[in-house]
């Protein structure tokens, strides 16, 4: 509803709202978003403001530290892993060793270059984007972590660059059953990648 009123405001050709007839899940809204947009370069935010977007200027310049870009292809990912320390002081020990518990299946299943694989703040060049998403599976939670496996396996560069973040009340996720779907989903990544259930091609946009 706010989106909307912003639309009215500046018109469509500034801000766009896309609504989805079916719940396709985070990465099934952010794919479709992908597949809307027009930029040369594309910034995926969380809507809940918990990643300012001043600090585009820093996701920004990590994208640019990249270049030459191998086929104007290149990602530059926010990351919280900075602030690790003090989000392990606030809290429980159940979510602490959930936290480490995830941390370690992406490092030993998917991605070994990224610490921190679920900050929502990334921002990718066009081409980056669509080569991707093109070839995303996972529509829940976990399709952060699908899609940096996919950059690594095609090469794509990716860099981490350390942003702010807040830590917003009123998340989602219920702590056991979304990591143990989360845990679950990953695994898939890897054998569906590993059997050739799953191929690094271009899927058909839907």
């Amino acid at each position: 509803q706010v989106a909307m009123e912003y639309c009215k405001k500046y018109g469509s050709d500034k801000v766009r709202v896309l609504s989805l007839v079916k719940n396709r899940g985070k990465g099934g809204a952010v794919r479709m978003g992908v597949f809307s947009s027009r930029g040369k370069k594309i910034l995926m935010a969380d809507a809940d403001g918990a990643t300012k977007f001043a600090d585009i200027e820093k996701v920004e310049e990590g994208l640019k530290n990249l270049q030459p870009w191998p086929n104007q292809m290149a990602i530059s990912c926010g990351s919280r892993a900075h602030l690790e320390k003090d989000s392990v002081a606030k809290r429980s020990y159940f979510r602490t060793l959930l936290m480490y518990g995830f941390h370690f299946l992406v490092w030993f299943l998917c991605v070994k270059e990224i610490r921190d694989t679920q900050c929502g703040f990334k921002l990718l060049t066009r081409e980056a984007a669509l080569r991707t998403f093109s070839t995303l599976h996972i529509e829940r939670w976990a399709f952060d972590v699908e899609l940096l496996y996919i950059a690594q396996r095609l090469k794509i560069p990716i860099a981490e660059v350390a942003v702010n973040w807040t830590e917003i009340e009123g998340s989602k996720l219920v702590p056991f059953w979304s990591w143990l779907q989360m845990g679950r989903d990953l695994l898939f990544i890897r054998l569906r990648y590993m059997t050739g259930a799953w191929q690094l091609e271009r899927r058909k946009c839907n």
